[in-house]
């Protein structure tokens, strides 16, 4: 976060210099007075000009972009970034040409990214915020084949009478799995093996 020290013969003139500086509005900074302006002696013998400390305040969604598009720049990519706040989560959508490296083999770029971006974004939180970046609706779109793949293999579970263990998944898309087929009467999922190799298990509910 930006900051800086101003002095001048008022306030009010030392805070406008400093926002020119930072190139903010006063609503997007804090204010700290550190020294009152004195007219001193007769009006001028002595006299103090005032002294503030002018410091931006934090933004976490600011922050994000700032860090998303200093890794897009290294990387010589342009895309364009969309913000959405959803109640649990916030989006960053981000839509361009070229994309397919920020996605990675089966999304693996991509939730590194977001994991980076939400270290980051959150250091300076007590509240922390779940953070999810997107590449022209990847996110939906893999949801969907997991949730293909899911009930596809569940009804070859109940046609066999056979487990089917998955490959490794990362936790949200083996939470898709699962709530994909908590409802179904005939089998139930489990996941074993440890982080980053975990797997989800579809097993018939006799045999669970």
């Amino acid at each position: 976060m930006r900051s800086v020290e101003v002095s001048a013969k008022t306030v009010e003139e030392a805070v406008k210099i400093a926002l020119e500086k930072l190139n903010l509005t006063e609503d997007e900074v804090n204010i700290e007075i550190l020294e009152h302006p004195n007219k001193g002696f007769l009006g001028f013998l002595g006299s103090k000009n005032a002294l503030v400390r002018v410091e931006e305040k934090y933004d976490p969604l600011k922050a994000g972009q700032k860090f998303l598009e200093k890794i897009f720049s290294f990387m010589k990519l342009e895309p364009t970034i969309n913000i959405v706040e959803e109640d649990e989560y916030t989006i960053f959508n981000l839509s361009g040409k070229d994309l397919g490296i920020l996605i990675g083999r089966r999304g693996e770029t991509l939730d590194s990214l977001q994991f980076l971006l939400n270290l980051v974004v959150n250091k300076n939180l007590e509240n922390r915020v779940k953070y999810i970046i997107d590449v022209e609706g990847y996110r939906s779109r893999r949801e969907n084949t997991l949730a293909d793949l899911a009930n596809r293999l569940a009804k070859k579970v109940i046609r066999t009478g056979r487990k089917v263990v998955l490959e490794p998944m990362n936790p949200q898309e083996r939470r898709i799995i699962h709530l994909t087929l908590q409802d179904n009467k005939y089998i139930t999922t489990y996941s074993e093996g440890e982080e980053p190799y975990r797997k989800v298990v579809i097993v018939p509910k006799k045999q669970a």
